[in-house]
């Protein structure tokens, strides 16, 4: 493999490079390396940055797996012109068409007029809107081929909703490369093309997971089922963020199997309708997928505008829970969606809940009259309407994300009592001797601040200075306690300690200022110090390790202060050892 790579800088001194490597026989990735992004759709926090991965596959005719981010426009296309003339391109093959891997595709048919660009029908679509202008097209379905010649035979498998409803995998018969855009990426920046340090990268790529590929767990096994077919003759998975996986492909991969199995098999689903590239519909239907998921409810995401009736009648059916994003009420694709909600409100009943978004795409349905017309189905109300009346910012996306985590709990509260009561009495009362210190955890991360009690907290080295605390994977805070975010840890005093850990063992509801008429001051960090603690710890996020039920997080302590040297931490006894 030869590998090259030339730095630039963004106005604002990012770090931007491109990395030219040849990865297989006729084959070149392209992979825009965005070291220091530090946010991926204002929703999720990137700690390693990111890549936008392209691929150049020659045969007697040449075919170009994607483009870029527009942000590398110039870096792009001059490592493109270095590998081959852009006239020459014959196929652009669009994995989907969410702009950071099409946003250079007018750019790439300006120099190419002749190309024909290649995708799923729904992708075909979408790409007439994003570049306005004529364009030859051919739309292919899963198992069709395209010979490139000289062995390269491409053949394309449906992946809808991974993570965008026009997503389609290649792969090519003579390298065993399958380019996957979405599914099975990192957002990771590294020098590695492959995935050559898989105790680096396995954190990001669970998050990644998480965020992105979770919620359409379903999509996810329906994929690999297609992936199967491919006989075992997969050698390099092509990601379209992050490195390619080469190195521990049946490990990675069986992971994304045995996650999405555990997500397919939950008892309670909730079904999450939304538009594609309408308004924000995507993002903010993917930060309330995101808080659901974490309770260990089933969610599923559905594209209305390109969902067929009969798979949005059999989702609503399966589903529990019903959230949707209202779609625009005129232009291109009204007519579908009116037609997918009739489907919607032809197969709820009265056994199901429902909660509504708007989504800041200018043309909304009215959100009242649906509100209205699924409470006279008595469908039971799951949350107030999100009203979006702006760009989302960082708090919007966290109170969707903390409404979708609410509904989560409170559909799987009947489980988890069935849990409780099914362990041993005797088991419950032993566990529960084991005592504890009482803390409160607070966080800011951009203009998202979040707190909440703690107790299973342990000193876990002298160097450096660190602890562990377990942090359940349903709390609001959890988001904000990714490795290399920063907190603070409040030491609550004995005899003192009642007023706060009532105020913070309150549920509250989804946006609420956790702060409200508690004394604090900000940490060095920026998150808030409680006056009233005894003592507080400035703590950064080193490492996560995944338990059934909570992240075990490791954490280093930065700075601190004890503000009574004679007084004493509360501690805090349970009963039973099998909840809070």
């Amino acid at each position: 493999m030869v590998a090259t790579a030339v730095d630039v800088k963004e106005p604002t001194q990012k770090r931007l490079s491109m990395q030219v490597a040849n990865i297989a026989e006729d084959t070149t990735t392209l992979r825009s390396q965005d070291w220091d992004r530090d946010r991926f759709d204002i929703e999720f926090g990137l700690q390693n940055g990111t890549t936008y991965n392209s691929f150049i596959i020659r045969g007697q005719k040449t075919a170009l797996v994607d483009t870029s981010h527009a942000k590398f426009r110039e870096q792009y296309m001059a490592a493109l012109k270095g590998e081959i003339d852009p006239a020459t391109i014959d196929y652009i093959v669009i994995s989907h068409t969410e702009p950071d891997h099409s946003g250079l595709i007018r750019d790439v048919l300006a120099l190419a007029p002749d190309a024909i660009v290649v995708g799923a029908k729904v992708a075909i679509a979408f790409l007439e809107d994003l570049i306005h202008q004529p364009f030859e097209r051919q739309i292919v379905k899963s198992g069709e081929t395209l010979d490139l010649g000289n062995g390269h035979v491409l053949e394309f498998i449906n992946a809808p909703n991974l993570h965008w409803p026009d997503t389609i995998f290649t792969f090519d018969h003579k390298t065993g490369i399958l380019y996957t855009c979405d599914a099975f990426g990192a957002h990771y920046c590294d020098e590695d093309t492959f995935d050559e340090d898989l105790e680096a990268l396995s954190p990001d790529f669970r998050f990644y997971y998480e965020c992105l590929m979770g919620p359409n767990a379903r999509s996810v096994i329906s994929a690999m089922k297609r992936m199967d077919k491919l006989d075992g003759n997969i050698t390099t998975i092509a990601t379209g963020h992050g490195p390619l996986l080469r190195h521990h492909l049946e490990e990675l991969t069986g992971r994304y199997r045995e996650w999405s199995q555990q997500k397919n098999n939950a008892d309670t689903q909730i079904a999450v309708f939304y538009v594609s590239d309408y308004g924000f519909s995507d993002r903010i239907a993917q930060s309330i997928a995101k808080g659901i998921d974490k309770t260990g409810v089933g969610v599923e995401m559905i594209d209305l505008r390109s969902a067929d009736a009969q798979d949005v009648n059999e989702v609503v059916s399966r589903s529990t829970g019903i959230i949707i994003g209202m779609p625009p009420s005129t232009g291109k694709g009204s007519e579908a969606t009116r037609a997918a909600l009739g489907t919607i409100l032809a197969g709820v009943n009265s056994k199901k809940t429902f909660g509504l978004f708007e989504s800041y795409g200018g043309d909304d349905e009215p959100i009242d009259p649906l509100h209205t017309k699924l409470q006279d189905l008595d469908l039971k109300i799951a949350f107030e309407p999100i009203r979006i009346k702006d760009t989302p910012t960082e708090a919007v996306y966290q109170l969707c994300e903390e409404t979708g985590t609410d509904l989560g709990q409170d559909l799987a509260q009947s489980k988890k009592i069935k849990k409780i009561k099914a362990l041993d009495a005797d088991l419950q009362k032993a566990l529960g001797r084991i005592s504890s210190g009482l803390y409160i955890i607070t966080a800011t991360k951009g203009d998202v601040q979040s707190a909440m009690l703690a107790s299973w907290i342990t000193q876990a080295s002298f160097e450096p200075l660190g602890f562990t605390v377990a942090v359940a994977k349903d709390r609001a805070i959890e988001s904000l306690m990714q490795v290399g975010d920063t907190f603070v840890l409040n030491v609550l005093e004995e005899g003192n300690h009642l007023p706060l850990m009532k105020h913070f063992l309150k549920r509250f509801p989804p946006g609420a200022d956790r702060f409200a008429g508690i004394r604090t001051r900000p940490a060095n960090n920026n998150s808030p110090i409680l006056a009233d603690a005894l003592a507080y710890l400035e703590c950064e996020v080193s490492s996560r390790m995944e338990l059934s039920d909570h992240w075990l997080v490791y954490c280093t302590v930065d700075d601190g202060k004890v503000s009574k040297e004679e007084a004493i931490t509360a501690v805090h006894h349970r009963r039973v050892g099998n909840y809070y």
